[in-house]
């Protein structure tokens, strides 16, 4: 069953010029902080964050830095800011390793994610094909709304070719979400593809907090409204009737 949509910003959290200010140890406090998940099954090499979006060393596939692998737990974290419209938004990155061990584990992030990419190799049609199941774990486990988008990854491999951009395009189209090529090598498509996925989440945040500043006005004049009508009848009132 699909988990009820959750609040992304407590309830105190006010936007100040084009800052977030929210209540101290909320994690919200001078900017929006954004959740992005990597799914999808990946190859070790040109499959996790690219070195130069994640602040790694290395330089992409030539020379790939070990460190880049990710670690026992088959999740790799890292944090990174960016500036969408003048907003400054930091996100927190979960790339998941993708192996069948390590389900339970992703299954464990997709519950605070506000944005989601699933990925695909497309050297392999067996990795496509795995992003309906993908899909189907995010729509179990992820919040309502939570943004989504569909990567081709690995396009620098075109000589290995096995899915075509337009079935990727027309899968993305299935399941209403943006579609990209990228490749972790020549980082072709990677700072596109994170920019964009933060706006959606930015949008999401936007929406949200004008929701909040509606509640709370309409709140407010309620608020005002019961106290107009539960005042006494004013001095000026009881003369007028006592000289009828």
């Amino acid at each position: 069953m699909r988990r009820p949509a959750e609040s992304y910003l407590p309830l105190q959290c006010r936007l100040v010029g084009r800052q977030l200010r929210c209540p101290k140890g909320s994690g919200w406090v001078g900017s929006v902080l954004g959740t992005l998940v990597v799914v999808g099954r990946k190859s070790q090499q040109g499959g996790g964050i690219p070195p130069t979006f994640s602040g790694a060393h290395g330089d992409g596939c030539s020379n790939p830095d070990p460190a880049q692998g990710l670690p026992t737990s088959g999740v790799d974290f890292k944090m990174k800011t960016i500036e969408v419209d003048g907003i400054k938004v930091r996100i927190q990155i979960w790339d998941t390793a993708g192996q069948e061990r390590y389900q339970t584990i992703t299954k464990q992030y997709y519950r605070r994610a506000q944005g989601i990419f699933l990925v695909y190799d497309i050297s392999s049609e067996r990795s496509y094909q795995h992003i309906m199941k993908w899909v189907s774990d995010v729509d179990e486990y992820a919040p309502e709304g939570v943004q989504k988008i569909l990567i081709g990854n690995k396009a620098d491999e075109e000589q290995k070719r096995q899915v075509g951009r337009e079935q990727g395009q027309q899968l993305a189209k299935e399941y209403g979400m943006d579609f990209y090529e990228t490749s972790a090598c020549t980082n072709l498509n990677i700072k596109e593809s994170f920019t964009r996925l933060t706006e959606l989440v930015l949008q999401a945040h936007r929406k949200e907090l004008e929701g909040l500043r509606v509640r709370a006005s309409n709140e407010l004049a309620l608020a005002e409204l019961e106290e107009e009508e539960g005042k006494p009848e004013g001095p000026a009132n009881s003369s007028k009737t006592c000289w009828c």
